[in-house]
């Protein structure tokens, strides 16, 4: 009961500040969450590991296999999109740079849905510390009022609630800061890892498709016809 009336105090004498950093905080726990579940629960580093299951195929020159294959592997194994997109392009008898292009536009696409929203957190940290700031131009403002043309009581009062102003919405600004600056650079590196990762991991692919293309069925049956 003490911290939940310190916690109402707080937030009485930090006024208006104090609830606009309570939602920059509120918004940053949420991106916080979602990151957390889709980096860390959802996804794994294991791409690599995966990318191995189409090696055979694909040296075999059953590229349908790998596509069906590909297809088994689901949203949340990228290699599986990336993999289709290259064994599509050698089925479709397009060369090495065919190949290299189809796969790379995936590869960005999944690289930009890891990335998604973790650069908001950097940008709520400065906010919720920027309005703290604010919060503390504003409570010395009204402690320096004060102190001219007031009476003695009421200067006191005024001098008070804007010192306690000041405190405490510097404090609750880096409060909200810290964890919100800490988490982004948690993320920033758990995605690089999985980009990492699915960079790797489609680079096998490609070596594995650019030395075998040329021996596909179709490609072979198309040269025959020539």
């Amino acid at each position: 009961m003490e911290t939940i009336t310190t916690i109402s105090n707080a937030f009485s004498s930090g006024g208006i500040w104090m609830w606009a950093i309570l939602i920059v905080q509120i918004v940053s726990f949420a991106i916080i969450a979602e990151r957390i579940f889709k980096l860390y629960v959802l996804r794994k580093t294991s791409q690599k590991k995966l990318a191995h299951a189409f090696e055979s195929s694909i040296k075999k020159g059953d590229l349908e296999k790998t596509l069906e294959k590909s297809k088994r592997a689901g949203r949340l194994n990228p290699i599986g999109a990336i993999t289709r997109a290259g064994s599509q392009a050698a089925l479709d008898l397009g060369g090495k740079e065919e190949i290299q292009a189809r796969m790379d536009e995936v590869i960005l696409h999944e690289t930009s849905r890891l990335e998604e929203r973790t650069p908001f957190l950097a940008m709520l940290g400065n906010v919720g510390t920027l309005l703290g700031l604010l919060g503390t131009i504003v409570g010395l403002i009204k402690s320096f009022a004060s102190v001219s043309g007031a009476d003695p009581v009421t200067k006191a009062a005024m001098l008070t609630e804007g010192i306690s102003m000041a405190m405490n919405t510097t404090a609750y600004g880096l409060i909200m800061a810290i964890p919100a600056l800490v988490m982004y650079a948690v993320l920033t590196n758990r995605t690089q890892k999985l980009v990492d990762d699915m960079n790797q991991a489609s680079l096998k692919v490609y070596n594995w498709l650019s030395f075998t293309y040329e021996t596909t069925p179709k490609r072979t049956s198309r040269k025959s016809s020539n």
